[in-house]
């Protein structure tokens, strides 16, 4: 059975991982008969939002303890995940992949990523190894796989002008499909950068995790 390791960013589209990118993308591999794996970095997030009224909450939490809620207490620290023990990675989106994992939300192309998730996701490109991002996490790649890493964010023009700034080859791209970097291993699709229902998120989440099954 392959094994596919997943980095979340905490619970919750606007502090985390969207939820139900998460859990399309777990379901997914599943009925590809693999199996998935969680991980997330063990820090406080960035800050914490009401999802009910959108506002800020004067809170603390932490992105480990909160992505444990999707996994459902089957997750990892982030920093002990060994690229040897799985065949592919996957990282759905949702803010937190911008806010948690990277400080792309606030700092733009000047960004950086967290210690342990860059490790962890060039581990994979280094042993090339297949890797799926999905929605806005695709804004980590050019930092993770160099110049010239071809990927999409659907079709926001701003966003593909940073990803482009960042030293990558945005390809414009609908929600039901998905892009292959043949070279690197590497597959990207718009998710909830573009979807308008879980039905839309699934339509392209479920050829990328067919796909990257497949490669791996």
């Amino acid at each position: 059975m392959k094994r596919i390791a997943v980095i979340l960013s905490g619970c919750g589209v606007f502090d985390g991982s969207e939820i139900h990118e998460a859990v399309l993308s777990l379901h997914a591999i599943e009925q590809e008969g693999a199996s998935w794996h969680c991980f997330a970095p063990n820090v406080d997030q960035h800050h914490v939002i009401n999802h009910l009224t959108g506002e800020e909450s004067p809170e603390t939490r932490n992105v480990l303890i909160e992505a444990a809620r999707i996994a459902r207490g089957q997750i990892q620290d982030v920093a002990e995940l060994n690229v040897h023990q799985y065949d592919a990675l996957l990282v759905p989106g949702g803010f937190g992949a911008a806010k948690n994992l990277s400080d792309f939300a606030l700092k733009g192309t000047a960004c950086t990523i967290h210690p342990d998730v860059l490790t962890a996701c060039q581990a994979f490109a280094n042993a090339e190894k297949p890797a799926g991002y999905l929605c806005i996490a695709p804004t980590l790649i050019p930092q993770i796989y160099g110049s010239g890493a071809k990927g999409t964010i659907g079709s926001d023009p701003d966003t593909a002008h940073a990803f482009n700034t960042m030293g990558g080859e945005h390809i414009e791209c609908p929600v039901h499909d998905f892009v292959l970097d043949q070279k690197r291993r590497l597959l990207t699709t718009p998710a909830y950068m573009l979807a308008g229902n879980l039905s839309e998120a699934a339509s392209g989440i479920n050829k990328l995790v067919h796909s990257l099954i497949k490669l791996a």
